[in-house]
């Protein structure tokens, strides 16, 4: 059992299945990011980090650690921070394709993970 399988084990079944989804999501979309616990929450790292989850009673956020560098043209990224942006998961059909692997292309692509052979941008 891997640190990420020990907190994911921890959650409650909803927030659980959001992580999971996540999980499967990233290593189709982020195959060279290496899944982390980095400050006690679940993380993709690359040469840096890329995106790291966090919970609340609601729903699970995930940020790009880079994020307020993306191309964000339907204004979906929350935050007012220097540099990370984030969306909140409130259930599994929310880690969707379509809105989130533009988001993960860019922040693989700015972090210079081999996996970024693709044009940064949405779509």
């Amino acid at each position: 059992m891997t640190d990420m399988d020990e907190y994911v084990a921890a959650l409650d079944a909803g927030q659980a299945a959001v992580v999971q989804a996540l999980r499967a999501f990233m290593a189709l979309h982020a195959p060279d990011a290496r899944e982390v616990i980095s400050r006690g929450s679940p993380a993709w790292k690359g040469r840096a980090l890329i995106a790291i989850v966090s919970r609340s009673k609601t729903h699970v956020t995930l940020a790009f650690a880079r994020g307020a560098e993306f191309s964000d043209p339907e204004r979906r990224l929350a935050g007012i921070g220097k540099t990370t942006r984030h969306l909140k998961l409130r259930n599994p059909a929310d880690v969707d394709d379509a809105l989130l692997s533009g988001y993960v292309r860019q922040a693989v692509h700015l972090d210079g993970t081999p996996a970024a052979a693709t044009e940064p941008g949405r779509g």
